[in-house]
């Protein structure tokens, strides 16, 4: 059975017949352009679904011209054919259109590589061992060239940056004083009616004023410090060099042959290291009036508190609280501004380097104390 599109001489034309075997050919006449395949389209789409066939050969010895849509039609026609699972094939199709269609069938980009196959357990951990080593190994040599860009700064300290120290301790300090001051006294009266509950049972509560003295002075008050330090000071740090990492002002600063660490990370570091003492300083005082009013509402007078805290207190646990004070903060200066520097590209980076520089600083705090106090003991200090 034929069929035809209008009888124009600019027309396309086709026609359909079918063999025994289920085999159909579709004989294609005229040009196959834009303009003559609007009315032919469907019908020899729907002409061919009928035929149901399961191998069709398409005849286009009689095609005159084709373009884009043309070549397109064909395509369309074998793509069809082949989704049904059947084969299909054309003929007669001169070599250039030929050519057309073989290009119109090439994909217009290659196919995505696989994703790669997950690492197993031992290949994770082997993963995991190599970059936290890598790290470890990036904060030693951090921590060397801060040493050595200070050591040729302690013989040149014309070229330190004075007015960007002092206004970085003044940050850092001065403006940390009340909740430094606040958490300090809280700790100083949880400690001591924590404390006060259990002794109270062998009538010696007035010892909570030894063991507040001595837990605030030569552990909680330079830890406790030092975790408000890194959470305040050192997140602000690892932000503010971070945001300059991705607005490439640190590249500019090596460009103009300007060290970054003695311009950004020294006065930084310093300023840690000389506000973290005296923050402890006002945690510890304020920790032992907060651990005094609790002495005075379990009725003894505040001289006694006092001269029981002087007679434990030596002059060793202070400055072993202030040794430790002043390493601390050394160590969240020193995180804050290497999280800052190792400062990635992309929206979220410079919330990743605070949030590293936190996590890094406080594990190394809790590293550092436990150092200090197996050290300590060994020492009989």
């Amino acid at each position: 059975m034929k069929q035809a599109s209008n009888n124009t001489p600019e027309a396309a034309a086709f026609a359909v017949t079918r063999s025994d075997g289920r085999q159909v050919r579709l004989e294609l006449a005229g040009p196959l352009t834009y303009a003559s395949l609007g009315p032919v389209w469907n019908a020899c789409i729907h002409a061919v679904r009928r035929a149901q066939p399961k191998t069709l050969v398409i005849d286009a010895r009689q095609v005159t011209t084709c373009d884009g849509a043309g070549i397109g039609f064909l395509s369309f026609l074998l793509a069809r054919v082949k989704k049904k699972k059947f084969s299909a094939e054309i003929v007669g199709l001169r070599p250039e259109l030929q050519a057309m269609l073989e290009r119109f069938g090439q994909p217009s980009a290659p196919e995505p590589p696989a994703p790669p196959a997950g690492l197993g357990a031992i290949a994770a951990l082997g993963k995991a061992s190599a970059e936290f080593f890598a790290d470890v190994h990036s904060q030693i040599a951090f921590f060397a060239r801060i040493l050595l860009t200070g050591a040729r700064m302690a013989a040149h300290p014309w070229r330190f940056r004075w007015k960007d120290f002092f206004v970085i301790a003044e940050l850092a300090g001065f403006r940390a004083l009340e909740i430094v001051s606040l958490l300090g006294f809280l700790f100083g009266l949880i400690i001591a009616f924590s404390s006060a509950m259990p002794l109270r049972q062998f009538g010696v509560e007035i010892y909570v004023a030894d063991l507040v003295a001595i837990a605030l002075v030569r552990v909680l008050g330079p830890f406790i410090t030092a975790v408000i330090v890194a959470g305040r000071t050192g997140s602000a740090y690892a932000a503010e060099i971070g945001t300059m990492k991705i607005n490439n002002e640190i590249d500019a600063l090596e460009v103009m042959n300007m060290d970054p660490v003695s311009f950004l990370v020294l006065p930084r570091v310093l300023a840690a290291l000389l506000v973290t003492p005296l923050l402890t300083v006002m945690a510890n005082l304020w920790g032992l009036i907060g651990s005094g009013l609790v002495i005075r509402s379990l009725g003894y007078p505040l001289v006694i508190y006092l001269s029981h805290v002087q007679s434990i207190l030596s002059m060793t646990d202070v400055l072993v609280g202030l040794v430790k004070a002043v390493i601390f903060g050394g160590l969240v200066g020193m995180v804050g501004c290497l999280r800052g520097l190792q400062t990635q590209l992309g929206a979220g980076a410079v919330g990743i380097a605070t949030t590293r520089a936190v996590v890094t600083a406080i594990i190394l705090l809790v590293l550092t104390e436990g150092v200090f106090s197996v050290l300590l003991h060994f020492l009989e200090i």
